[in-house]
This record gives structure tokens, C-alpha cells and sequence, in this order.
């Protein structure tokens, strides 16, 4: 008998076959899509300006893969039953190494309107076929991990980290070494190369369309709620991309190869943190609320403290700019990985059926959202940077997670005396009638 209960406790703890294919293609397209998009920070910037495109531009340029991701993130998540969550995978890997592949051929180009254009036209493509396989993933992840959702998602950001951390960093050598041509092309084969092995190992999984909708969803007040944290995360990671290498190398004289090293720190302190928290969310669901909280108000002081603002009247230093960003790594895991588990509950508990059709749905708005702060944050930064410089730039957008931060505070506070306010009435009235019940004790 203790043995047959051993086993049927360490039996949930081994993986299916299927399990483990589907986190080895999880794993890939987190790889393989981040060395992709954190490529450009390092050497990009110098390069479109060389090209005559703004400050502004290029914060455009890094822009509008977010809009576009978000356009296609609901459309996918809508359809992905309809398509086929493997064939959508698949495909949106092979386009996006097709396309980043191109992206190294820019440079051959004329400057001005035409290199402008062609970078924007490429730049969308990318992030269609990336919201295609990421929507995808999501699906496939959390449909073949039902009760593990937080801890898995914690642990393949590991790979989306590792993405980031080796993407500026082998960007710069390459692009030092080689020119502006060979990253891309390396990249672009590595993720082509991935295409066949998840068209084999990859698992297919067959479902009927759902009845509920996004806008359902995002009508939901705390879903609501979540999103705008989201954005607000989204945000600032995307406000550094074109304005964090500029600013480090205009004030701290850096070589090109050596300021994809800065963004080591934020990159690598996620990836490990993001496994943690994503354990922590799923052994104790009732801490997510408070690491959503605690972690976007953590996130906005770094950026308070990144340029540092001035009204602080603290010196700028290499130093202490690779710690605020170290500190933000880990923030921003504390405050990212708990939002799907949270969305995902909150969609069952009012009536969303479970099956892959509301993981769609779930993904996409996940993809859509987080493409929404993504969208606006290299804009406004690229504009804020030009106006009135990296250090009041910074600031402003750390307004944005200070606000979700509280909004969201509120929002537990709020629902935790609902819930408590019942309970109390229930006993009052238990005692009332006990009163009227018994009159003569």
C-alpha cells in the first residue's frame, strides 16, 4: 500500500513524452525570438541615424512591431482554433527567420524614405509571425500544463532572458566584427533551422470553437486592471531599446560591443527570478495579488533612480545604472509572470469554458496587451528622449507602473472587504435570530 501511494505521488512529477516536446518548442521560439528582437539595441540606433531616420523614427521603427503584434495577437487568439495551434506555430516561426534574415540586407539600401519604409515593412512581418508562433506557444503550454501554469511560463522566461542576454551582447561582437549583415543572417538561419524539428516533435492538439469573446474578457474589471500593468511593464522595457544605448554611449563613452553588456543585468536577473516567482504563484496562488503589486511599484522607482531624475541631485554612474537595471530584472519578473494565472482564473471563474479555445484567447489578449506598452513606449521614449533627455525621460515613464501598481492595490483592497463583508453580515444575522428566537434568555 506504500508503495502503491508513493508512486501515485511522484507519478504527476514525471514528464509525458509530450510534455517534454512541447517545452523543448516552447523553449525554441522564446530563444529564438528574443536573440531576435534584443539584437538591434546595441548597434541599430547608430545605424538608422547614419540612414537619416530621427530619434523619433527609430523609436517609430521599434514601435511598430508592437502595434502590429497586438493587431495580430486577437486575430490569432481568436482563429487559433480554427487554424490549428501547430500549423500556426510553425508557421509564424519560418516567417519570422525568413524576415530577420532580410533585415540584414538593409543596409544596402538607399538612405532616407526607402530605407525608412523597407525597415517598417520588415519590421511588421516580424511581428505577425512572431505574434502567430507566441500566441501559439501560450495555448499549447498551458493546455499541456493545466496545474503547473505559472511555474512553467516562469521557468521557459529562462530562455526568453537567455534570448535577451546573449542578443545585444553577440549583436555587438558580430556587428563589430563582421558588419551590419552577418547578426542578422546568423540569427535569421539559427530560428530556420529550429522549423523542421518542431514540425516533428511538436504535439497537435484538436479543439471546437469557443463562445466567448475578447471583449468579454477585457470587460472584466480585474482583467481590466491586469492589462494596464502589463502595459505599463511593457512600456518600460520597450522605452529602453531605443534610448538606453544611446544615452550609454553619449555618457559614458562606451564602445558598441560593450553596451550590449548593459543590458546583461535587467535581461539575466530575469530569467532567474522569473522561474522563482512562477513556483512561488502556483504553490501559493494568494501571493500573486501582492508580487503584481509590490513589483510594479519596485519597477517604478527604477526608473526614477535610472537616469537618476534630477530633482534627486544624484550623480549618474555606469554603476549604479547597471544595478537599478538588475533590480528592475527582477521586479519586472515578480510582476509579469503572476498576470496569465491571474487572467486565466479570473476568465473561469465567470464562466469562460476550459479548452484551448479560451487559452486562445487568453494568449492573445496576453500578447496584445503586453504589444500595447510595447507599441508606446519606444515611441514616447524615442520623443522624450529628443524633447528633455534620457533622465526626465526615464522618470515619466516610470509614472506608468507607479500608477497600475496603486490602481491594482486598490482593486485587492476593495475586494477583499467584499469578500469579508458577507461573511460579517452572516454572523449578524445568525445572532439576530438567536434573539428573536429564544426571548426569554
Amino acid at each position: 500500500g506504500d508503495d502503491s501511494l508513493g508512486t501515485a505521488r511522484e507519478a504527476p512529477r514525471q514528464l509525458s513524452r509530450e510534455q517534454f516536446f512541447t517545452l523543448i518548442s516552447a523553449a525554441s521560439i522564446n530563444l529564438g525570438s528574443s536573440m531576435c528582437y534584443s539584437i538591434l539595441g546595441p548597434f541599430f540606433p547608430k545605424e538608422a541615424e547614419k540612414k537619416g531616420a530621427s530619434n523619433t523614427v527609430i523609436g517609430m521603427i521599434f514601435g511598430c512591431y508592437a502595434l502590429f503584434n497586438l493587431l495580430a495577437s486577437l486575430a490569432f487568439g481568436k482563429y487559433l482554433v480554427h487554424i490549428g495551434a501547430k500549423f500556426m506555430f510553425v508557421a509564424g516561426m519560418f516567417v519570422s527567420g525568413g524576415v530577420t534574415v532580410l533585415f540584414g540586407v538593409l543596409d544596402k539600401v538607399p538612405e532616407g524614405p526607402i530605407f525608412i519604409a523597407l525597415c517598417f515593412l520588415v519590421r511588421v512581418a516580424d511581428a505577425i509571425s512572431f505574434a502567430a508562433a507566441i500566441t501559439a506557444s501560450f495555448s499549447i503550454l498551458v493546455k499541456a500544463f493545466p496545474n503547473n501554469v505559472a511555474t512553467v511560463l516562469g521557468s521557459l522566461e529562462i530562455f526568453s532572458g537567455l534570448g535577451l542576454v546573449l542578443g545585444p551582447p553577440l549583436g555587438g561582437f558580430l556587428y563589430q566584427s563582421f558588419g551590419y549583415e552577418v547578426p542578422f543572417i546568423f540569427l535569421g538561419c539559427m530560428v530556420l533551422l529550429m522549423v523542421p524539428l518542431n514540425m516533428y516533435i511538436l504535439p497537435n492538439y484538436e479543439a471546437d470553437p469557443g463562445e466567448h469573446s475578447f471583449w468579454k474578457l477585457i470587460t472584466l474589471p480585474k482583467v481590466a486592471l491586469i492589462a494596464f500593468v502589463i502595459n505599463s511593464l511593457s512600456a518600460g522595457l520597450g522605452f529602453l531599446d531605443p534610448t538606453l544605448s544611446l544615452f550609454v554611449l553619449e555618457k559614458f563613452n562606451l564602445p558598441a560591443g560593450y553596451v550590449g553588456l548593459v543590458f546583461l543585468g535587467l535581461a539575466l536577473c530575469y530569467a532567474i527570478s522569473s522561474p522563482l516567482f512562477g513556483l512561488l504563484s502556483d504553490k501559493m496562488p494568494h501571493l500573486r495579488k501582492w508580487l503584481l503589486v509590490f513589483g510594479s511599484l519596485i519597477t517604478a522607482g527604477c526608473y526614477m533612480l535610472l537616469g537618476p531624475v534630477p530633482v534627486l541631485h544624484i550623480k549618474s554612474q555606469l554603476w549604479l545604472l547597471v544595478l537599478v537595471l538588475v533590480v528592475n530584472g527582477v521586479s519586472a519578473g515578480m510582476s509579469i509572470i503572476p498576470t496569465f494565472p491571474e487572467i486565466l482564473s479570473c476568465a473561469y471563474e465567470n464562466g469562460f469554458e476550459e479548452g484551448l479555445s479560451t487559452l486562445g484567447l487568453v494568449s492573445g489578449l496576453f500578447g496584445a496587451t503586453w504589444s500595447v506598452g510595447a507599441f508606446l513606449g519606444p515611441i514616447l521614449g524615442g520623443f522624450l528622449y529628443e524633447k528633455i533627455g534620457f533622465e526626465w525621460a526615464a522618470a515619466i515613464q516610470g509614472l506608468l507602473p507607479l500608477t497600475s501598481g496603486l490602481a491594482m492595490g486598490l482593486y485587492y483592497l476593495l475586494e477583499h472587504s467584499r469578500k469579508r463583508r458577507p461573511i460579517s453580515q452572516d454572523i449578524l444575522g445568525t445572532e439576530e435570530e438567536r434573539t428573536a428566537l429564544l426571548p426569554n434568555e
